[in-house]
């Protein structure tokens, strides 16, 4: 009952606006992605200024065939003036730090804000917060927004919708994956029939550098806490060396995903300094029960899920920032101290 109210509450606020942005998280995924495309395109549908920028990183390009990925505007929240606006939509973000990664954020008085998402260590931040911590993908949560309100779902809705929520459950196989979801994924690809080409397009657009990544990554896996913690990582140095580009080096979660795959390993790690002592973190469990690994991406500043979670560290080394994580996993987790 709340969420419907909330969302009729969203709804309004959407008719009554004039110029309405939306933007897509550092490191994007297609649940952040597929969120902002699918309200890209309920909003210019309706006839109203709606700007989308990519925020702090390039679009994805395993992405860039989702309908309206051209209107993306390559620039980051500090790179617009938020007096063009009178309503900023935040979709997929659990903290204002989560908008942007270059500088603090300080979203204006005037300008009013709603907050879409499903992250556990949501803050509710916003003026307005539609947040379902049950919900698999934000993409999920909108959809169930977009009923509620008796919108209707277009195909290029449906196609932005159905690969966020594919991607956010890992392929419908993540914990808070439930029949459900099912149900909405089964309406979604009724009107949108060509979805697998969407999910080829995401699975199947790895470049040359890529591979070459994977590969380093790989090679400097290193156990910590009795084998049960497996970290990988990379410095800026590295990647600099083998000439990677940006794009094969921000999306650093599947390593993790691919680590703690390994029977044993409980946690799987991966660090990617992105830029000198600017280091991405992707964090991944084999048993959420066990090991929360929101309490962990906490302690770091960060956020995410029980089974998967992530954090940026700043102004720190990668060998310093290995030790960190070790003190925080220990400190939460006992366990880990044999």
């Amino acid at each position: 009952m709340i969420k419907k109210l909330v969302s009729k509450k969203i709804w309004k606020e959407i008719k009554k606006a004039k110029s309405i942005l939306l933007t897509i998280h550092p490191s994007p995924d297609a649940d952040s992605v597929g969120s902002n495309l699918a309200l890209y395109e309920v909003i210019s549908k309706m006839g109203k200024k709606v700007t989308l920028i990519a925020g702090d990183s390039e679009f994805p390009q395993n992405m860039a065939t989702l309908p309206n990925s051209n209107k993306v505007l390559p620039k980051n929240f500090f790179q617009i003036n938020q007096n063009d606006y009178d309503l900023f939509i935040i979709a997929d973000i659990s903290d204002k730090k989560r908008i942007s990664n270059q500088g603090e954020v300080k979203l204006s008085k005037h300008l009013k804000t709603i907050c879409i998402d499903h992250h556990f260590s949501n803050q509710k931040f916003a003026n307005i917060n539609l947040i379902d911590v049950k919900s698999p993908a934000t993409c999920q949560l909108i959809y169930e927004f977009l009923q509620v309100n008796k919108i209707k779902i277009t195909k290029n809705i449906a196609n932005c919708l159905f690969i966020g929520i594919y991607a956010d459950t890992g392929g419908f196989k993540y914990l808070n994956t439930t029949h459900k979801t099912f149900l909405i994924v089964s309406d979604l690809v009724k009107i949108y029939p060509k979805f697998n080409k969407t999910v080829f397009e995401l699975e199947n657009n790895d470049k040359a550098d890529r591979l070459k990544f994977l590969s380093l990554m790989f090679a400097a896996i290193k156990t910590y806490c009795s084998e049960k913690v497996a970290i990988s990582s990379i410095d800026f140095k590295t990647i600099q060396e083998n000439n990677l580009d940006n794009s094969s080096v921000i999306h650093g979660s599947d390593i993790a995903n691919s680590i703690k795959s390994v029977t044993g390993w409980e946690i799987g790690i991966s660090l990617i300094e992105v830029q000198p002592n600017l280091i991405k973190i992707s964090f991944r469990t084999r048993d959420p029960n066990k090991y929360d690994l929101t309490k962990v991406a906490a302690a770091l500043g960060g956020g995410g899920h029980k089974p998967a979670a992530g954090a940026v560290l700043n102004n720190m080394s990668l060998q310093k920032g290995i030790d960190l994580i070790i003190e925080k996993l220990q400190k939460v987790y006992p366990d880990l101290r044999k």
